[in-house]
């Protein structure tokens, strides 16, 4: 569980610290954009920016991360509100959905990697999976 929360952890104390320093220089304005900057990429890599997993009644296409990717970072960001029609894994939570990417990636855990009809894609394009998407 904290390995999932060490890149937004990290980022936080940056910002934090990267403050006060601009603090002690006397730049309140440079303090507060700059924790405000390293707050904001503490969330956008942290597992709260990502869709929770639901229980689907249909079957959904399937997206494995994991929290500070940066390839699942631009995923996310490029589908949008789209990403709730997926149903997200995280790979460090799940020990089964680790070993599903790793029959996928050659025995990597190269995420984000997409399952959609039983076909699984390796670090698809943002562009490519919209395509999909709409194809559907």
């Amino acid at each position: 569980m904290v390995r999932r929360w060490r890149f937004s952890a990290v980022a936080a104390a940056a910002g934090v610290l990267l403050a006060a320093r601009e603090l002690i220089s006397g730049s309140i304005g440079g303090a507060a954009i700059l924790l405000a900057f390293f707050l904001l990429l503490a969330f956008l890599v942290s597992p709260l920016y990502f869709p929770r997993p639901v229980t689907a009644t249909a079957p959904r296409p399937v997206i494995y991360w994991r929290p500070g990717c940066p390839y699942c970072l631009r995923l996310r960001t490029a589908l949008g509100r789209r990403a709730s029609r997926f149903q997200w894994v995280d790979i460090w939570q799940d020990p089964a959905a680790a070993a599903i990417v790793r029959g996928i990636a050659d025995g990597n855990e190269t995420v984000p990697t997409v399952v959609i009809g039983g076909a699984g894609f390796v670090n698809p394009s943002p562009r490519w999976l919209k395509e999909k998407l709409r194809q559907a």
